[in-house]
């Protein structure tokens, strides 16, 4: 009987260890949000271009709380996905604009403006 017993508390104890790990991990996906961001691309090669196509990649990917950025030329926009806890999405939008880009509302940095390739600059 004390074996069905310890069988029994084991058991209780793994599902308990599991619903308390499920649990912390959905919490840590709550801060995980996706901001699509307006932005104003002047090249048609945005991605490839040698200055400002592995830029967000290699810049704003190596920032802190930055899990993943995707830029469509087309639509003019950056999708971001990032960790809350970690950064927000003004500071986003600030890393963007040190890149020479509008972001939403935040205007592009003279500085970063002045780093791109001529093809990537308002004519």
């Amino acid at each position: 009987m004390k074996t069905i017993k310890k069988f029994k508390l084991g058991k209780i104890a793994i599902t308990l260890l599991m619903f308390i790990s499920l649990s912390a991990f959905a919490q840590k996906n709550k801060n995980i949000k996706t901001a699509v961001i307006k932005t104003q691309i002047y090249c048609d090669h945005c991605k490839q271009c040698e200055t400002c196509g592995d830029k967000f990649n290699k810049e704003l990917y190596n920032q802190t709380g930055i899990k993943t950025v995707e830029v469509d030329p087309k639509a003019m926009t950056i999708t971001v996905i990032y960790d809350t806890k970690k950064t927000d999405l003004d500071k986003i939008r600030l890393y963007i604009s040190k890149l020479g880009y509008d972001a939403d509302e935040v205007k592009a940095d003279p500085a970063g403006v002045a780093k791109l390739d001529g093809c990537c600059k308002k004519s």
